[in-house]
């Protein structure tokens, strides 16, 4: 069996895993320890001169310790039972992955809006988005969770699995470590700006690829969903991808608007403080909740349609 096939098996598997448990609180989590790592060295080194070498500094120690430490278990492992080690790299690489974290974080503001419970579904999605989310429309909560859905099904789905196949779960862990580290200090703000550069930087080379997949797998998947619009899917893509300010989240995102007819983007407030954004899309049609329960079957037709071309990649190997 070649390395790509064994990749190929290892993703199938983590997949089922993340589908039956996602992420249980009863397991130690990797991406929890990563984050412990970042934060260690952040109160150490983000002071002072000379922050953003210390800045490239963190994300070389922090995907240098992070690939050493899962290769060392792998392979220790592996020394004792390949099934044993096989296992462990399945797990590593389902903690990589969100398809059963994401759907229910849809469907947890999806619910109380259905429900007309306009408190609860802002409360929801204040624990997956960093806006301030207590004053807002039901089509603005909708619209943040379109948006998170979409974006997550990037870095959240695609690019991990994308790094797999490629690196196994070593690689996988290797690109949460670059993801977090951009979450926690790839910041455009006075005291991240500088020691978060390099971070955010690399977050935007290793999604490069992976965001524009996305888009092609959801376009892939809307044929198979007839309300969906799919020229209109194409053209906001090519249209309105670049007007994001992340050069990778408008891929997603204007698919995803195009594809349900919807506008997204515009004005968001962080901490009291306005962000304007292009807009993205067109508004067809209002957003309401059954938008969220249709992105979340974008996000899933996208992964399927990805990991149906990674059994072709196995039937012709």
């Amino acid at each position: 069996m070649g390395i790509f096939e064994y990749h190929i098996y290892l993703i199938m598997a983590a997949i089922v895993l993340d589908l039956l448990i996602g992420d249980p609180k009863y397991l130690p989590h990797p991406v929890v320890l990563i984050g412990k790592v970042i934060s260690f060295m952040d109160k150490r080194w983000n002071r002072g001169e000379n922050r953003q070498a210390k800045g490239f500094l963190l994300l070389t120690v922090v995907i240098t310790l992070t690939t050493t430490v899962i290769v060392a278990l792998i392979f220790l492992v592996g020394k004792i039972s390949f099934w044993a080690s096989a296992a462990l790299e399945v797990y590593f690489l389902s903690s990589t992955i969100a398809i059963r974290g994401l759907q229910q974080a849809g469907k947890q503001v999806e619910a109380p809006l259905l429900s007309g419970d306009m408190g609860s579904a802002r409360k929801k999605l204040s624990y997956i988005v960093g806006r301030d989310t207590e004053r807002l429309s039901e089509a603005e909560v909708v619209r943040g969770t379109v948006e998170t859905i979409a974006e997550n099904t990037v870095d959240g789905i695609i690019a991990p699995l994308f790094w797999a196949l490629i690196g196994g779960a070593p690689a996988a862990m290797a690109y949460r470590a670059v993801n977090t580290l951009d979450s926690m200090v790839g910041y455009k703000n006075q005291q991240y700006e500088k020691y978060g550069f390099a971070s955010a930087k690399f977050d935007d080379i290793v999604n490069w690829i992976p965001a524009r997949i996305t888009a092609v797998c959801m376009w892939l998947a809307s044929w198979f969903y007839p309300a969906f619009k799919k020229a209109n899917g194409f053209r906001v893509t090519f249209r309105d991808a670049g007007k994001h300010p992340s050069p990778n989240s408008g891929w997603p995102e204007a698919m995803t608007a195009g594809l349900l007819g919807v506008e997204l983007g515009g004005t968001n407030t962080y901490k009291g403080n306005v962000s304007n954004r292009s807009k993205i899309g067109q508004p067809f049609t209002e957003l309401k909740a059954k938008h969220i329960h249709q992105s979340i079957l974008i996000m899933h037709g996208g992964w399927l349609v990805f990991l149906l071309f990674l059994l072709f990649l196995l039937s012709v190997t």
